[in-house]
Order: structure tokens, then C-alpha cells, then sequence
């Protein structure tokens, strides 16, 4: 029981039941999850939906398709659209495995809204034990308009047998044989984690985005002015105000660790706690954290949307959990060691695709 490592997921594409519509891409096996790559048309469609029971995304299409879009040699992506992807990657899963999908941490970083639909989903992001089938990413860019081509990898998916979760108990007795965050741990239904608004020898606690930049090419790295597409944002109270309709990223007060033979997702704290979401790009893989610093632990960058009021957020104040799973094996590459991990050991960070 559990999540599947790298080297059980190479097996399943040995074994035909993940099918990759050609060779794999350089680094597309991650520790405990596959990326998933566009193919060569995108779909602008009227409105984000799911197919429903026994209905194909195919026959979905035909309601809600405006035009179609050749990713070939590339194409813009508008902000406010909505666009649907068939990915190269397919399934034949047996019955009893089953998967889920979230946005890449870069994905998330820019609001670039990815989620994974099937055909008889009635779920975003979650495929049914012993699915057999297309997959196809659901791309809604709420801050910047993006370049994207053909073999991209926005989104990435795990798989996993039977239950795997940690329950409070069990997730108490792992901090303790293996501290999982720098401060006293607060469990309940998960790791909760806080928002850092008091960054040492600074006054700068995060980034708004700005509401009308450039397009920002998918493939360049490293390459943008972070002053062209985003605000600084300053507190020297340890408190700031979200804004609605806003994004921003935010870092958190604890360090997180994740052991080698574990794996996270983050996900949404208590609705009652305010009106924002800090959730888009929610995998944590094995060995994030690990090595950094000695095995203390990275901060989690947080992606953060303010819903339909203004909102104070204070430093401290728990923002969302993280949710540990068991993996089958511990991969054999961890997150940050050897592999092309950007954000090993990150503090407040924006994508990297900005200098």
C-alpha cells in the first residue's frame, strides 16, 4: 500500500499501462510522480467543465469548443480563458490503482490555473482505480498570459495503491522520530502551516501580481525582470491586507521536511478561517527538505487568492496543512538530490523563470 516511487512508475510505462505517446522527456519521472506533457492542440472553450458519468471529454468538446489552437510551434495562452489540452500521456490502470494530479510547483507560482480532467470524471484532478483512457489538462491563466508548446509539463500526476494517508496519531509519531517542522507542529487532519510575515532583516513579506504585463514564455528561464510583473509587497507590522480578486505568494513560518519514505499534499485549511485559498501546486516530494541545511527542513511557498472581501492576514496565522502519505518504496532519486529540483531549500521565492 501506498504511493508509487520512480521506479514503479518506470515499470508501469514498461508494463503499457501508463502510455506516453513517445519517448519520455529528460526528467519527466519524478521521485514520486510523472509529468505530464501538452500535446499539439489546444481547445478554447466556453467554460470549465467536467464530462460526467459516462460521458467522454470528446463528446463534451463538441457543446463547448469556440476554436482550436496548433501548439506545434507555439501559441499564446490569454489570461481569463479557458482552454482544454489532450495530453500526450494515457492510462490503462489496473483495478486497483488509482491517481491523482496537481499543477508543478512553477505552474502554480503563476497562477496558471491546471487541472486534470477524464473521461467520466466527475472530479478534477482524481482518476478512478483501473481508469483506461485519454487524460487532458484544463488551462485557465488568471494573472499573466503565457507561451506555451507542444511536450510542456504544467501539471504532474501520482499514483497509489490502497490507503495511504497518515492519520493524526501517525503523524505525531513521525515528527517525532523525524521532526517534519522547525517549531511546535500543529496536527489536526493534517500538518497545519502558517504564513510568514516577519522575514528576518527585511520588510518584504511577499509579491502581488500586477494586473497588466507581458506574456511570459513558458521555456525561458531565469529570464524575466520580477519588477515587470509583480509588486513587492512591505510590512513592518506583520500584517497585510488581500486584496479581492488578487494573487500573491507568501512563504511560510515553518520549515518543512519530508522524509524519504514519505510523500505530501498540500491542502486547503478550513474554509471559516478567512476567505482566500492557498492552494494550486500541491505536491511535496520525498526528500524535500531533506538535505538542505542539514535535514531542517524548506519553506513552502505559498500561492494565495483572496476571494470576496478584503482580508487581513496576520504573521502566524495557519493558512493551509499538509497531508503525509506512505510511499511503496523510497525512490531512487530523492527531491534535491541529483535531479533538477529548483526549489530545494527556497525561502520566499517566485517562479523560476524570473531573475
Amino acid at each position: 500500500m501506498g504511493v508509487l516511487a520512480s521506479q514503479h512508475i518506470q515499470q508501469l510505462i514498461a508494463d503499457d499501462l501508463i502510455r506516453t505517446g513517445g519517448s519520455l522527456a529528460d526528467g519527466q519521472i519524478q521521485p514520486a510522480s510523472l509529468d505530464l506533457r501538452l500535446g499539439t492542440v489546444a481547445y478554447r472553450v466556453r467554460a470549465s467543465f467536467l464530462p460526467g458519468d459516462g460521458i467522454s471529454v470528446a463528446d463534451r468538446l463538441r457543446d463547448f469548443e469556440m476554436h482550436r489552437i496548433d501548439l506545434r510551434d507555439g501559441a499564446v495562452l490569454e489570461k481569463g480563458c479557458v482552454y482544454l489540452v489532450p495530453l500526450m500521456e494515457s492510462l490503462a490502470l489496473p483495478a486497483d490503482l488509482s491517481a491523482v494530479a496537481n499543477a508543478k510547483s512553477s505552474t502554480g507560482r503563476l497562477d496558471l490555473l491546471t487541472r486534470t480532467i477524464t473521461d467520466s470524471g466527475q472530479e478534477f484532478d482524481r482518476i478512478a482505480p483501473g481508469y483506461h483512457g485519454p487524460l487532458y489538462a484544463e488551462i485557465c491563466p488568471r494573472s499573466f498570459s503565457v507561451l506555451v508548446r507542444q511536450g510542456m509539463r504544467l501539471n504532474q500526476i501520482r499514483f497509489r495503491q490502497g490507503q495511504s494517508v497518515l492519520d493524526d496519531t501517525e503523524l505525531r509519531a513521525l515528527h517525532e522520530s523525524a521532526p517534519l517542522v522547525n517549531v511546535d507542529p500543529v496536527i489536526q487532519d493534517g500538518l497545519g502551516f502558517s504564513v510568514d510575515l516577519k522575514l528576518p532583516d527585511s520588510t518584504l513579506v511577499g509579491y502581488r501580481a500586477k494586473p497588466h504585463t507581458g506574456v511570459i514564455d513558458l521555456d525561458r528561464i531565469g529570464h524575466y525582470d520580477p519588477r515587470e510583473f509583480w509588486e513587492e509587497l512591505h510590512s513592518s507590522t506583520g500584517q497585510i491586507i488581500l486584496d479581492p480578486g488578487a494573487f500573491y505568494i507568501l512563504v511560510s513560518r515553518e520549515a518543512v521536511h519530508i522524509p524519504p519514505q514519505y510523500a505530501a499534499e498540500m491542502a486547503p485549511y478550513l474554509a471559516m478561517v478567512g476567505e482566500f485559498r492557498v492552494h494550486y501546486a500541491g505536491f511535496f516530494d520525498p526528500g524535500f527538505g531533506h538535505a538542505a541545511a542539514g535535514g531542517t527542513g524548506s519553506r513552502g511557498v505559498l500561492e494565495v487568492r483572496c476571494h470576496e472581501a478584503p482580508f487581513v492576514l496576520e504573521h502566524g496565522q495557519i493558512v493551509g496543512r499538509l497531508v503525509y502519505e506512505r510511499m511503496q518504496d523510497v525512490p531512487d532519486q530523492l527531491y534535491g538530490a541529483g535531479i533538477a529540483s529548483n526549489y530545494q531549500g527556497q525561502g520566499l521565492k517566485l517562479s523560476k523563470h524570473f531573475r
